[in-house]
């Protein structure tokens, strides 16, 4: 468990799980010697064979007075056909979560920053056979888009299931709210547009008393992709626009004080994006 402080805002990140994953996996660019041609700056991020080390994890938000939980991972009995260690997981990350004073009743908001299967798995838990919501007193903000997209999709059950059994249920229940990307959440946290990775996407934006924080979804899944915005997710939905997003994301907050946390940041998770030599580059 980490945790941050911006102001008067405080972020906890829960981890589910830490994998570590050939680059390949994720960004067909990513071979293990360009990943590490990038240098020591990568070195929290990447093993010594140049694989990945990534996070999934959750990070609760407190801000005036709210509860407000950015992603929920890939969660527990979750039949995943395409994602063998993803599927059928037995883990103790909701008991964790209560552990770490986060118990599920005390949960006011639930950010979807989009609808693939290790954002929304906690959404729900299996209760005599059925899906319910998980954090039944929250409500549970996706993108009116993003929800447009994939309540129609009808084709890899990887990016189906998440939905029938991670979303629809939230959705039935009553406690979803399909919210424009823009929508301000309390006066120190509001959703920003990052499209591309998903038709919807979002990330997480924070300022309080002159600190700035930013959540990136999985607008980028790696630091790497700060010094090679082009590199192309194969899951993204449509390449060129989140490679369009990525390179306004990194500029805009390059030499910035604003923190950026990775949501598939392994590590410290958290750092700032800077120009060194004429490169952008994340420093944890």
């Amino acid at each position: 468990m980490l945790t941050w402080q911006i102001g008067d805002v405080r972020i906890t990140r829960l981890q589910e799980q830490e994998p570590i994953w050939s680059g390949t996996m994720i960004l067909p660019d990513a071979t293990p010697e360009r990943v590490k041609e990038e240098g020591e700056w990568l070195n929290p991020f990447i093993d010594d064979a140049g694989r990945f080390k990534l996070s999934i994890h959750s990070l609760i938000v407190e801000s005036e007075g709210r509860r407000i939980v950015v992603d929920t991972c890939v969660g527990n009995d979750k039949h995943r056909p395409g994602f063998k260690d993803w599927s059928n997981l037995h883990l103790p990350f909701m008991k964790e979560l209560e552990q770490a004073g986060f118990a599920r009743t005390t949960i006011d908001t639930v950010i979807c920053t989009h609808l693939h299967l290790d954002h929304v798995g906690w959404n729900t838990t299996l209760e005599n056979g059925n899906w319910v919501p998980t954090f039944p007193r929250a409500r549970y903000l996706m993108g009116q888009r993003e929800w447009d997209y994939w309540s129609k999709y009808d084709e890899s059950p990887d990016f189906r299931l998440p939905i029938e059994d991670s979303v629809r249920p939230v959705v039935d229940a009553g406690l979803a709210e399909l919210v424009e990307p823009n929508l301000r959440i309390t006066g120190e946290v509001w959703l920003e547009p990052t499209p591309g990775h998903t038709p919807g996407h979002i990330s997480v934006r924070i300022s309080s008393r002159g600190e700035n924080a930013v959540i990136t979804g999985d607008m980028m899944h790696h630091p790497i992709q700060i010094a090679h915005p082009d590199w192309v997710v194969g899951f993204d939905t449509d390449p060129k626009l989140a490679v369009e997003t990525r390179r306004q994301f990194v500029q805009k907050y390059c030499d910035q004080p604003v923190r950026v946390l990775g949501t598939h940041f392994a590590g410290p998770t958290a750092g700032h994006i800077v120009r060194r030599n004429g490169r952008f580059r994340f420093e944890a």
